[in-house]
């Protein structure tokens, strides 16, 4: 009987507890809500804009979120609500956020189809995919970036190839085309990587198609000797001689003092040709 009735009493104290926390909680949310805007009291949109930009200029993005999201819901129709809503998607880029960010850019393009600056949200997205690959340690210890997820490779090779498209005297075109070229050599070396995989399991078929397929989509790119070099080694391991005569033909065709950055099966020989390009700067 006594434990039952311990066991009563201290349910009872959770019944009280619980809404006593909840109110607690609700109360400091208050109090934060109302201090927020005390500290805006008197706040006009430009105030609002020089503010959310000072915090921007010194690298407090955060801060810079919160300023450009206020200014835009107490002034949605003033003059600094636009720029609010294109510079937010900068400053969320810059905290890490990318998902926000493009989703931010994704809205200024919807509701300023024709504004003077919607280029710069296009070639934003691009920019956001463009380093999204490279994770935390990646900016300590930078790794050959084309083994990393093609994915946001892909989407950024698309996105700038959009603004290209939409806005070809753009002031960024220009940045977009140099780094469409970096993104198809990089997603070019990532089916390197892959056939080089495959070979070295033995599933030369695989590793063999995925070459031709390098060689065909991805032209006058750096990775095109090292895709010849698989399917030469890949058909001769099959039994195909014909096939492994015709690659070699064409590497010697185009490469008569052999590849630029050797064998893909030497060691290093993938790293050092990424390094002279350059591309994971």
């Amino acid at each position: 009987m006594r434990l039952v009735l311990v066991k009563t009493v201290f349910a009872a104290g959770l019944i009280v507890l619980l809404p006593a926390c909840e109110t607690l909680e609700a109360f400091s949310s208050k109090g934060s809500a109302s201090e927020k805007e005390e500290e805006y009291a008197g706040w006009d949109d430009k105030m609002f804009h020089e503010k959310a930009k000072e915090a921007l200029d010194n690298k407090n993005y955060s801060k810079a979120v919160t300023l450009y999201e206020a200014l835009e819901s107490r002034y949605p129709f003033g003059d600094y609500a636009a720029q609010a809503q294109l510079n937010v998607a900068y400053a969320y880029y810059k905290n890490d956020d990318p998902e926000a960010a493009i989703a931010a850019a994704d809205r200024f393009i919807k509701i300023h189809p024709r504004n003077p600056k919607v280029d710069y949200a296009y070639y934003l997205k691009g920019l956001i995919n463009y380093n999204r690959g490279i994770g935390f340690i990646d900016r300590f210890l930078p790794t050959d970036s084309s083994q990393r997820d093609p994915g946001p490779a892909k989407d950024a090779y698309d996105n700038f190839q959009e603004l290209i498209r939409r806005y070809p005297n753009s002031e960024y075109a220009a940045d977009a085309k140099l780094r469409m070229v970096a993104l198809r050599n990089n997603m070019a070396m990532y089916e390197v990587h892959v056939a080089d995989y495959y070979m070295r399991r033995k599933a030369y078929i695989a590793a063999v198609n995925r070459a031709n397929y390098i060689v065909k989509e991805y032209q006058r790119t750096p990775a095109v000797p090292f895709a010849l070099q698989i399917m030469q080694d890949g058909y001769r391991q099959l039994g195909m001689d014909e096939l492994a005569a015709d690659a070699e033909r064409v590497f010697k065709l185009n490469y008569p003092n052999g590849a630029p950055q050797g064998n893909y099966k030497d060691e290093g020989a993938i790293q050092k040709l990424w390094d002279a390009m350059g591309l994971d700067k």
